[in-house]
């Protein structure tokens, strides 16, 4: 697990702004730091090194190809790079290796057999600059699923900028871009709309206006003068859905449960392969369970296993967990947090992530990725599990509601939307109910289960930012087809609705879009990689993911219970009582912390009125209202929390 950062075009002292942005990253890499520039330094690339497979000097980046022709400056894991190295020995592509890193293999694979096939045969997770020096072709790619990070853009013009408006750059960290001497994009306001229906910022933005996310299953090419990108694909989460649904598996459920087992053996086998100490997250959950049986099934020795656990009995699974754990056999910690836990971690939290992020279990997730640092190196984890095998209740809810919203017709849905949308700001019923009113009027329009999907992920956040401004978001109270946004289209907008026949498999292929690469894996990447620790999630490998997209969805779901085949692999190793207890998730009570003393004050400092209409962001009577509401009346809305981190990072940023 690395850092990359470059950029193409520099005036200026480009020696110092590389090594700036890779200080920027240093947690990312504190093994070891690398720079390369072209002859006529038009291409300088950056990288941080966390050395988990050979750890010598001979795995150091960035790497020349053996010909001379590619550099690469790469942050990830190839699992499969053993088989990839002996068929390039096996057809003479390579005469012998340096050492025995992966980067070698992958560099070796690219000059072998050009970048998109090699990412083809490729299964991991990575985030990839490579530099074509016969060609004078700048190449930046990201794996399939999103588990690393990748930013890329060009400079906003500006007279401060030294010369460097208009020049390329890219890194694994947003806040390695903004560090760039003269760098002054603004504050992306088009996509305030998304950050506050969602509580992060979806591919392919970010908060920078001309900085941008590069999607998972990308290549970017840029030829000179390094102005205008070109996109390839080279996978598709979508196309790969498609293609799987209609070649369905044709065994038994037991004969897919078989199939699964081997193919997760299989990764886990790949993914636990380092040079360093790996150990694994364990909740109370289906797919950590199930990824910590395999893991020490596989392993000659005590797995290494780490649980966070909360005071609060009603959010506390770290019991359960360590139940699982002693059934096992793992070497088991576990660490519980409390509210002055939280309020220590929550200032860093908008330096981890370089642009506003409020899903608040990234504060228990920072916290068990420190204490798991201090033992392992790398940790696997069970994500992918929900998305993969219809976990979420929300699928199942969805459907069940949207069964009964579509038997009304369409001329009575619509004006009882409108109407009930209407009551909901009367202020005629409780706080509480306006809120129950306002979500049904939303639900009750939609026009299909995927609308009612992208409905029920809106909430209320969209009437906070500022209507005045002149992009801004319109009020999805009232949203359809051609009341469409003028910008910040995201996957959950354009996804095409009934493109599976299912209709659960759609909603979980939203996710898997936006959802699971822009929100949980962002959040597993940047609150381990601040501490210096890699994750890896073995349910996201290629083959798993192909595999899954094949099944039928009673092999996923039975009345009403989600990942029925991944329980089926489970139960060979762990007793069912000990996992068919009710789940808390993965949450903190975030709600009554916030009233206490130090957070209250803390969250009043940042949403003053005088403050929030300096900034001219957000609509300060709306604002003050949604606290006013959570204070006197007591009713939590997620948005209070998206509020808090954003104006968390304006502060530092700022600062």
């Amino acid at each position: 697990m690395c850092g990359i950062a470059g950029f193409c075009n520099w005036k200026g002292d480009w020696q110092k702004n590389i090594e700036r942005m890779c200080r920027k990253m240093y947690h990312r890499g504190p093994d070891a730091s690398g720079v390369w520039a072209s002859e006529d330094h038009s291409v300088v690339l950056g990288h941080r090194r966390l050395a988990i497979v050979d750890l010598t000097p001979a795995g150091a980046q960035p790497m020349m190809s053996h010909d001379g022709r590619y550099v690469i400056a790469y942050n990830g894991e190839i699992y499969n790079h053993t088989s990839i190295r002996k068929q390039l020995l096996a057809e003479k592509k390579v005469a012998s290796f340096r050492g025995t890193s992966d980067t070698e293999t992958l560099l070796e694979a690219i000059a072998a057999y050009g970048l998109a096939d090699a990412l083809k045969m490729a299964k991991g997770m990575f985030a990839i600059a490579l530099f074509d020096r016969e060609e004078h072709t700048l190449f930046i790619a990201r794996d399939r699923i999103g588990e690393k990070p990748l930013f890329y853009g060009i400079l906003k013009d500006n007279i401060n900028s030294g010369g460097n408006d208009g020049s390329f750059v890219f890194a694994s960290d947003l806040g390695s871009i903004a560090s760039l001497d003269g760098f002054t994009n603004p504050v992306n306001d088009d996509i305030l709309g998304d950050y506050m229906r969602y509580g992060y910022i979806p591919a392919p933005y970010s908060i920078y206006r001309g900085i941008w996310k590069l999607e998972p299953g990308k290549i970017l090419k840029l030829k000179p003068p390094f102005d205008k990108p070109e996109l390839e694909t080279y996978w598709s989460m979508m196309e790969t859905a498609v293609i799987g649904q209609k070649n369905l598996f044709r065994g038994s459920e037991a004969e897919a449960a078989e199939e699964l087992e081997r193919l997760l053996r299989e990764s886990i086998a790949g993914q636990m392969a380092a040079d360093v100490p790996v150990g694994a997250f364990l909740s109370a959950g289906i797919d950590s369970s199930t990824v910590v049986s395999l893991m020490q099934a596989l392993s000659s020795q005590k797995v290494r296993t780490f649980t966070v656990g909360m005071w609060e009995e009603r959010f506390n699974e770290a019991p359960a967990a360590k139940e699982i754990a002693a059934h096992l056999g793992t070497e088991h910690t576990e660490v519980y947090i409390t509210q002055e836990d939280a309020r220590k971690v929550i200032p860093s939290l908008a330096e981890m992530f370089g642009e506003p992020f409020a899903d608040s279990s990234q504060i228990p997730t920072s916290l068990v990725s420190k204490i798991t640092r201090e033992h392992v190196t790398v940790s696997l984890s069970g994500d992918g599990g929900d998305e993969l095998f219809c976990g979420y209740s929300t699928y199942y809810s969805i459907s069940r509601i949207w069964n009964r919203v579509k038997k009304i017709p369409k001329a009575v849905r619509i004006p009882a939307s409108i109407l009930l949308k209407s009551v909901s700001q009367t202020g005629i019923v409780s706080r509480r109910g306006n809120a129950s009113l306002a979500t049904r009027a939303r639900l009750l329009g939609a026009g299909s289960i995927e609308d009612m999907y992208l409905r029920s992920e809106i909430g209320e956040g969209l009437n906070l930012v500022r209507q005045s401004n002149k992009n801004s978001t319109p009020d999805f109270g009232l949203w359809d087809e051609i009341q469409s946004r003028k910008a910040g289209l995201t996957w959950m907008d354009t996804y095409p609705a009934g493109l599976l026949e299912e209709p659960q498999h759609n909603l979980m292929l939203m996710d898997l879009l936006m959802y699971h690469p822009d929100d949980i894996l962002n959040k597993v990447d940047r609150t381990a990689m601040a501490v210096s620790l890699e994750t890896r999630v073995p349910m996201l490998d290629r083959d798993v993911v192909e595999f899954a997209w094949t099944l039928p969805l009673s092999y996923r779901q039975k009345d009403g219970v989600g990942k029925k085949i991944l329980r089926d692999i489970l139960y060979r190793y762990v007793p069912r009582e000990l996992m068919e207890r009710p789940k808390k998730g993965f949450s903190i009570p975030l709600h009554e912390w916030l009233r206490q003393k130090e957070l209250r004050e803390w969250a009043e400092s940042l949403l003053t009125p005088s403050l929030i209409e300096q900034q001219g962001l957000f609509n300060a009577v709306q604002v003050q209202k949604l606290w006013d509401d959570y204070i006197t009346g007591h009713v939590w809305r997620p948005q209070i929390w998206y509020l808090l981190m954003f104006q968390e990072w304006m502060r530092r940023r700022l600062n």
